[in-house]
């Protein structure tokens, strides 16, 4: 796993589009409709770049080689009472790399990753009853309750999300 400094995730934008567009043409729930095409996912990628540069978001990609195979972020919230929380946001694995562990790699670098920052409070939300939710739970990660038709599947359908949390230990570092 690298993390991503603002010029590395434009240099990497299209392999990340590729990845984002093929996971939500694929069916996952990650905020986008489908069919998602390249130039759409690529216009996501690149406006994110100002995030990371000004610290509000945290990306991981996954390689295998020079390819990426997965990616995870984390958003940092702005307000002065929520420093001490991130939401994680966009794990997404290929679907040639599924299945072995990937996915539980990104989730565990991105929850290290945050206590290292001072965090102690991660949230995410997924589409209630999909494969990610057995990653979370068997992760640690507590359901708080499902909100029906929170959002939208990529084939337009409202489909109930289902809240996580997890406390993660503090270390002596911080952000």
């Amino acid at each position: 796993m690298i993390r991503l400094d603002a010029p590395q995730l434009l240099q990497r934008a299209e392999e990340l589009a590729a990845l984002l567009a093929g996971t939500v043409n694929g069916g996952a729930s990650v905020g986008f409709l489908a069919p998602l095409g390249r130039e759409q996912a690529l216009d996501w990628w690149q406006e994110r770049a100002a995030e990371v540069a000004a610290g509000r978001l945290v990306v991981w990609a996954a390689l295998d080689g020079d390819r990426v195979l997965g990616t995870v972020s984390l958003a940092f919230p702005g307000k002065p009472n929520s420093r001490h929380r991130a939401e994680l946001v966009k794990l997404m694995v290929h679907p040639d790399a599924r299945g072995r562990g990937l996915g539980r790699g990104l989730l565990a670098t991105a929850e290290a990753s945050a206590a290292v920052a001072g965090i102690t409070l991660l949230h995410l939300d997924t589409e209630t009853g999909s494969p990610a939710e057995q990653l979370y739970r068997s992760s640690g990660w507590t359901p708080v309750g499902a909100i029906p038709d929170y959002a939208a599947d990529p084939g337009g359908v409202l489909r109930p999300t289902t809240i996580y949390y997890k406390r993660v230990p503090a270390t002596a570092l911080t952000r």
